[in-house]
């Protein structure tokens, strides 16, 4: 690991664990891209940069016709001055102009890695964990400092970037765009990969070759959404799982996001990311500045797998924070599918008594608790708890459940108000809103203004008060509908645009500030299930729940195209009653068990209502994740077939010595006269021995890796198998 800047050829060589980031001064001061990819030793110009005379590509020197931005691949490009690419920032000044260039004026290295104020970011523990380069570049003539912020990690394939726009002008700059990140690349062979989805069906897997013109992932829902993830990743051809080069983006920010590729006229394609320009603008006073969020860029040699294991290894160590970061997760009960929101102390206490009888070590109480919430239709923003339902209150309640052994946890959604609340009725004037139209709802609900400092306090105020008059250990933090009306009665008419943005920094503030109170209390996201399951929300808390969707069936494709980038510690896996409540579909409790334990493990139905041979199947269910939970949520993961491919789908967990693996095989439809199945294991040490828990057999581990392990035949639909390894002595 290491940043280097040669003052005779002004290239800056940043190095990663294993891989080279490469830029150069040019010319009067342009930050040029010259290499990303595999680590090499030294920069010695063997692909110097290439100037020539091309036509309709104008020169910023008229002497000089080989040299145009148009040609030129750049670090943060702008627009107007010969560059008719998409541009990383654009400004407007007072004068009504948007024309900017800026030049190097100067640059830091030091070790570490700095925070960014009112932002998620990845971070180190100590300062030689990595190394940060700030490149600052000027815009002389209106005083613009734009400064680009990278940094290395000694262990990872990982460079984050950034941006800190100043303003040490005299007069106001309005930010039209002001992206995270831009890497040009030499040519545009590649695929990309993005993860589509929708409410229920989250982060599917589309991949596709790159065409000219833009194509791009965005969300103007003012979330990062269910419909497209703030990632996208770029392939070399014919790269798969274990093979080939794979670059991938992450942002680290929950709300509107653009990703895009630009495929110009020579075929050069140009990646950038950050906050969604459409309905943004930012206006910088003279003296104040501008942070952008942070952009997680991964290299992998070895193919998919290789970037998804960074990133896991990353965001599970240096961007989730707090005790839970690295403590085994309590298999839990939520009581919303069970009872919806008809229940009193009494159910409760009937389902939490079963629940414990069973091993399960955690309950949830979801919507319903608090005013007077019989439905979706009143009561958020009202949180005190609504006696009729719990005469004894949370506390009482809570420490019922204690004394059964089981911990309590408490589901809230504090980022919105119903029109039928105490809370709207005081304070009309608190949600986001539009002066003379019309207020849109979703699930009968409003979006508080998060921008506005008064209603954060309030919030932090409120919620600090319920989570402190119980013992309460959990909560299930969720946000269920997206923004409309986008508007903040607390801004003026100039900075109108700013309010998506500010509504984040509010958010982020009270997620701080909660989670910095409540130490103890493990905070799991949601959104309508996956509707926020981005970096963002990790940095705050550990864990996401994974989809509204429990289907078995569904969640293999949800939660192996949420692998692909999120850790496994990150993902709620909850087994659901069938018919399944979103798709109807019926399958065993065997394999809405395994599907579920490749993730955080819960249940999510009435477990009153089983048979005594089900409940035996849940207590042996619950006693196997006792047993393999260290392995799932902090093993090494690995996908071996792609339910996006075919009929199948498999996946596994290797410990970190390697001493121990679970496998666990899914079939979705029976077949006539099928092809007989077998799985080549991955991760594995190739001179150990391993034996199948409850089998005898022993095999070893090159023998499971390159031969196989045959698939037993299994009749009927949705079929899963697992094994237990463990290494044989």
């Amino acid at each position: 690991m290491g940043i280097v800047y040669n003052h005779a050829t002004k290239t800056f060589h940043l190095q990663a664990n294993d891989t080279s980031y490469v830029m150069q001064i040019v010319r009067s001061g342009y930050l040029a891209h010259l290499y990303w990819g595999k680590k090499i030793r030294n920069v010695n110009g063997s692909r110097k940069l290439k100037f020539l005379d091309r036509p309709f590509s104008p020169n910023p020197d008229p002497s000089d016709r080989t040299f145009s931005l148009d040609t030129l691949p750049q670090e943060y490009p702008t627009y107007g001055n010969t560059d008719f690419r998409t541009p990383a920032y654009q400004v407007q000044l007072e004068n009504g102009s948007m024309i900017s260039e800026l030049r190097y004026k100067t640059h830091w290295i030091y070790k570490g890695k700095p925070k960014l104020e009112g932002l998620p970011a990845t971070y180190v523990e100590n300062e030689n964990e990595a190394e940060t380069l700030e490149i600052l570049l000027e815009d002389q003539l209106i005083g613009l400092h734009v400064t680009l912020l990278y940094t290395v990690y000694e262990k990872w394939n990982v460079i984050t970037r950034s941006v800190r726009f100043d303003n040490n002008g005299s007069e106001c700059i309005k930010l039209l765009r002001a992206l995270s990140m831009n890497v040009d690349f030499p040519h545009a062979d590649y695929e990309w990969l993005h993860l589509p989805g929708a409410w229920a069906r989250e982060r599917a897997v589309e991949r596709r070759p790159l065409v000219s013109g833009t194509q791009s992932v965005e969300s103007r829902r003012g979330a990062s959404s269910h419909q497209h993830n703030p990632f996208i990743a770029l392939l070399q051809k014919g790269a798969n799982e274990d093979y080939g080069e794979v670059y991938g983006f992450s942002l680290v920010y929950s709300g509107n996001f653009l990703a895009q590729i630009e495929v110009d006229q020579f075929r050069t394609a140009r990646v950038s990311m950050g906050i969604n320009p459409f309905d943004f603008t930012w206006l910088l006073e003279p003296g104040e500045s501008f942070q952008t969020p942070e952009v997680v860029m991964v290299y992998s040699d070895k193919g998919l797998n290789g970037m998804s294991q960074t990133y896991h290894q990353l965001y599970r160590t240096r961007l989730a924070r707090g005790v839970y970061r690295d403590r085994e997760r309590l298999i839990l009960i939520n009581n919303w599918e069970a009872t919806y929101f008809d229940f009193n102390e009494e159910k409760i206490l009937r389902l939490a008594k079963t629940a414990a009888e069973l091993g399960i070590e955690l309950f949830v109480l979801d919507d319903g608790w608090f005013g007077k919430r019989d439905n979706d239709r009143s009561s958020l923003g009202d949180w005190f708890v609504n006696k009729q339902k719990l005469p004894n209150g949370l506390e009482g309640l809570a420490k019922n459940i204690n004394q059964m052994g089981m911990q309590f946890g408490l589901w809230m959604e504090p980022e919105m108000v119903s029109v039928d609340s105490e809370l709207y009725r005081n304070h009309p004037d608190w949600c986001l809103h539009v002066p003379n139209r019309p207020r849109s709802e979703g699930r009968n609900q409003l979006v508080l203004d998060y921008s506005r400092k008064e209603v954060c306090d309030y919030i932090i105020q409120v919620v600090s008060d319920v989570l402190a008059s119980a013992p309460i250990s959990y909560v299930k933090w969720d946000m269920n509908r997206h923004m409309t009306e986008i508007g903040s009665a607390a801004l003026p008419p100039e900075r109108q645009r700013e309010t998506v943005h500010r509504y984040m920094l509010g958010l982020y503030r009270v997620m701080e500030e909660i989670t910095s109170r409540f130490p103890h209390i493990l905070f799991e996201s949601c959104s309508g299930g996956g509707g926020r399951f981005d970096p963002g929300m990790l940095y705050y808390m550990p864990q996401t729940w994974t989809s509204d969707n429990t289907d078995a069936v569904s969640r293999l494709k949800i939660q192996y195209g949420t692998s692909l980038v999120y850790p496994i510690s990150a993902m709620g896996a909850h087994v659901s009653a069938v018919p399944n409540h979103q798709v109807h579909r019926i399958t065993s409790l065997e394999m809405r068990g395994h599907v579920a334990m490749s993730g955080n493990f819960g249940y999510e139905l009435d477990l009153t209502k089983l048979s005594e041979e089900e409940k035996a199947i849940v207590k042996q269910q619950v006693a196997f994740y006792k047993d393999i939970r260290r392995l799932v949520q902090f093993g090494t993961f690995y996908r071996i077939l792609s339910p996006f491919e075919g009929n199948e789908t498999a996946w596994m967990f290797v410990a970190e010595d390697k001493s121990e693996a679970f496998v666990a095989y899914f079939r979705v439809l029976a077949e006539a006269n099928a092809p007989l199945s077998f799985l080549r294991l991955k991760g594995l040490d190739p001179n150990k021995d391993y034996e199948i828990t409850g089998s005898g057999e022993v095999y070893g581990g090159d023998e499971l890796m390159y031969v196989g392990l045959n698939v037993p035949e299994r009749r009927g639909d949705f079929i899963s198998v697992i094994w237990h390894l463990k290494e044989s002595h």
